[in-house]
């Protein structure tokens, strides 16, 4: 009789992670001046990649099952909900250094104080499994990412002498899934703040 080794393996479905976004979108006003810029952008240094996305503010990004969702919802609820509307002042261009041209915003104040009350959500993302909450306290609205590097110091010096002006109140936050990075975002939840 042959003996031999048997490997008992146990194969489980690939669980199956979507990234959340959550955002601030500009009102109507801001907006089409942003997409204007980006337009522009676009025009000017031939990167489509300025116009593919919409002007939003991340507040928050992380990955999670599907099956957390409606809890993720019911925490993200509870905390958003306390917090108060608040301005967003966007004022000068600046960048991430070879890749990224963006707009500031003044008051990065709300932003930092919905991060700390965020981490409740990243406590639970984190003990289910998941990777953690990536929770912004240095807000900007991307105007072109992901550029070449050369275009990126050709804008950045171009940037660095145009001026921008724009002022616009966060009344709700909304919570995007998509399945990775390239795929367009489905909204799954609109958070309102308190007036």
């Amino acid at each position: 009789m042959e003996t031999g080794l048997v490997q008992n393996r146990t194969f489980s479905p690939q669980v199956c992670m979507y990234e959340y976004l959550l955002v601030a979108h500009p009102d109507d006003a801001v907006y089409a001046q942003v997409m204007a810029e980006k337009q522009f952008f676009s025009a000017q240094y031939k990167e489509q990649v300025a116009i593919k996305t919409k002007p939003h503010i991340t507040v928050a990004n992380f990955l999670a099952m599907e099956a957390m969702e409606d809890t993720l919802i019911r925490w993200m609820h509870r905390v958003i909900s306390t917090q108060k509307k608040f301005t967003v002042t966007l004022d000068k261009y600046s960048g991430f250094a070879n890749h990224t041209i963006y707009l500031r915003v003044q008051d990065h104040g709300p932003f930092q104080q919905l991060a700390k009350e965020l981490k409740v959500v990243d406590q639970y993302v984190r003990s289910n499994g998941c990777p953690e909450v990536h929770l912004i306290t240095r807000p900007h609205l991307t105007i072109a990412r992901r550029l070449p590097e050369n275009v990126y110091h050709e804008a950045a010096t171009a940037y660095a002498q145009k001026d921008f002006y724009a002022s616009f109140e966060v009344k709700e936050l909304l919570l995007l899934r998509r399945q990775h990075q390239f795929d367009a975002c489905k909204q799954i939840n609109v958070f309102g703040l308190q007036p």
